[in-house]
């Protein structure tokens, strides 16, 4: 990566901050390893590989509430489980609610992938 200013930093450091992801981005990345060419799939992939979208839900209320809120039917946790070949004796509200909770905060990042790439376009810009 380019040599950074401490401004270009800081403005990486509060964007990223505040990007209003369920995910703490600056806990799994260094702001100086990021490739701004490819700056999303980096973001993306360290987050990823360290368990970043691995969101647990813990205790049966708040399991409970989360999936009456965001599956009521519990089609979109089922099938979520169904694909990671989890067996039905395996499942808890705790489960569904967890891979639900994880899988929407997944959807929810993938979704700023053109924010996060225009901005590092623009940081980019500036260092050329």
């Amino acid at each position: 990566m380019t040599n950074l200013k401490e401004t270009q930093t800081e403005k990486i450091y509060d964007f990223l901050k505040n990007l209003g992801t369920e995910v703490s981005i600056l806990d799994y990345i260094k702001i100086e390893d990021i490739d701004f060419e490819n700056a999303f799939d980096y973001i993306f992939d360290k987050i990823y590989e360290d368990g970043g979208f691995d969101i647990e839900v813990i205790y049966y209320n708040t399991a409970i509430d989360y999936l009456m809120r965001n599956d009521p039917s519990l089609r979109i946790s089922l099938n979520l489980a169904y694909e990671l070949d989890f067996k039905v004796e395996n499942l808890t509200s705790e489960v569904l609610a967890s891979l639900l909770k994880s899988n929407i905060a997944k959807e929810e990042f993938l979704e700023l992938e053109d924010e996060i790439t225009d901005f590092f376009k623009e940081i980019n810009n500036e260092l050329e």
